[in-house]
């Protein structure tokens, strides 16, 4: 059997597979292709320069072994990064780069000008509650990395968070942009990075604003008519965190004024974090100009959290506070609290206030009682598979016909709609939902919710499938 850059990689997947979670897994080694094989070199192409930096920090040894027990000793690997240039071009780079070896990586590679000087701030645009010059950084102190407990959900976001702490514009991580449910930690995290810049770098001017509090300052600024003001102020930033960027949906001039801000920041070494409730692919309504800077950097993603991280989540909460509680009423609540930190640790406040309040000790079946009604109150969010049945079943056909090729128009529109429920009730993202419907991309899922509006407005009888379902979906 001929031996390929594709069988060389195969087997070193399958070795690597078998020794790494299954999510690092997923993450850091399914986008990688082998391109080319030279002797007892394997060429592999990576997404980014990102990527490259971040299998040499956390993989070189595994990737070393694997290859060894392909290629034999002399093994080497030739990492292939396709960049995108600050035009949009693609600019491929090509670097053989020696195992553990990081200074490999040519500076040409960076194709940003770092030598513009921040502009001299003659006048600059006052933020309320930031006086002359010196600019309070609006950050949180109580938000730090040390209560932020890793755990497989977030460890990507946090272990970046805290390379962009350390070295601030000076990785590829830029921006990096936070995204994920509500109550998931973005905004701690975003504080966190802030407060540990801080810290580390006290010369730096750090600002955290809400997009929200952004927007309105660019109104006032137009109203005023020191737009330029506005902009120069934002330009002499060293880390920007905005907060909720979704909220620029729509505002074309914000954007456009952020655009250049941002441009700005970029070429000039600073720093951008950036927090979403979408991933850049499910953002509607953004430039599309802007959304492809977004891309620049990292986005990773805030998921739910595991039983196990949710219980050290309520153990750390417990232990900041100074209050002791027995382990099973802490795996209780971590149980039956799955898809929220702020309603996890909400659940241990109520828990606590209602002993102390009460002069009642606090045992298993108060806990009950203060679960309960945080489920109660709690939206239930359905799931993609049960809305599939759903759908399926109003329109009698079975999921795996909802789910198939065919092109029937009764059973595109039972698809679309179950797509379209799915974005409404659930927290999936789009490329999400399309996988689990029929393994179809982003793209199909947004075309079917869009249908599905403008169906609804023009076709009676499609308005009452959706007047139907909707009622069957209740929440």
């Amino acid at each position: 059997m001929e031996i390929t850059a594709q069988s060389v990689w195969s087997n070193c997947l399958a070795f690597i597979k078998d020794n790494i979670q299954p999510q690092a897994y997923k993450t850091w080694f399914e986008p990688i292709d082998a391109v080319k094989l030279s002797g007892n070199a394997l060429s592999i192409q990576v997404p980014s320069k990102f990527f490259y930096e971040w299998l040499e920090e956390h993989y070189v040894k595994i990737l070393k072994v694997s290859l060894t027990k392909e290629l034999g000793a002399d093994a080497k690997l030739v990492y292939v990064i396709k960049m995108e240039n600050t035009y949009g071009n693609k600019q491929p780079f090509t670097e053989k780069i020696p195992s553990a070896n990081r200074s490999a990586l040519k500076s040409q590679d960076v194709d940003v000008p770092f030598n513009n000087k921040s502009p001299e701030l003659r006048n600059p645009f006052i933020i309320p509650g930031i006086r002359n010059v010196k600019i309070e950084s609006q950050l949180n102190p109580s938000y730090s990395f040390e209560n932020f407990l890793e755990g497989d959900s977030n460890r990507l976001a946090r272990n970046a968070g805290i390379a962009v702490a350390n070295k601030p514009g000076g990785t590829s991580f830029n921006p990096l942009l936070i995204f994920g449910g509500v109550g998931l930690g973005k905004t701690h995290l975003a504080h966190a990075i802030g407060v540990d810049i801080k810290d580390k770098y006290p010369e730096k001017t750090v600002l955290y604003i809400s997009a929200e509090k952004f927007t309105q300052q660019y109104i006032d600024s137009v109203k005023k008519n020191n737009r330029n003001d506005f902009i120069h102020f934002y330009q002499i930033i060293d880390v920007l965190i905005i907060d909720d960027v979704q909220f620029l949906s729509g505002k074309t001039g914000t954007q456009d004024v952020f655009f250049h801000i941002f441009n700005h920041l970029h070429q000039n070494g600073k720093q951008v974090i950036l927090t979403s409730d979408k991933a850049p692919v499910d953002m509607q309504d953004i430039e599309q100009r802007l959304l492809s800077r977004f891309k620049w950097g990292l986005s990773a993603e805030l998921q739910t959290p595991d039983f196990e991280t949710r219980v050290s989540i309520l153990k750390n909460k417990l232990y900041r506070d100074g209050v002791e509680m027995q382990d099973d009423i802490i795996e209780y609540v971590a149980k039956h609290i799955k898809t929220n930190v702020r309603e996890l640790e909400g659940a241990i406040i109520s828990l606590i206030a209602q002993s102390s309040f009460n002069k009642k000790e606090i045992t298993i079946n108060l806990a009950k009682d203060i679960v309960e009604k945080f489920v109660k109150n709690t939206k239930r969010e359905v799931s993609i598979d049960y809305i599939q049945k759903v759908v399926s079943d109003y329109f009698q056909m079975d999921v795996n016909t909802l789910q198939s090729k065919t092109r029937k128009r009764h059973i595109v529109q039972a698809r679309q709609l179950a797509m379209f429920f799915a974005k409404k009730y659930t927290k999936a993202s789009l490329a999400s939902i399309g996988s689990q419907i029929g393994q179809r991309d982003h793209a199909t899922v947004l075309h079917a919710c869009k249908t599905v509006d403008n169906l609804s407005s023009t076709d009676k009888q499609f308005r009452k499938y959706v007047e139907d379902l909707s009622k069957k979906l209740a929440l």
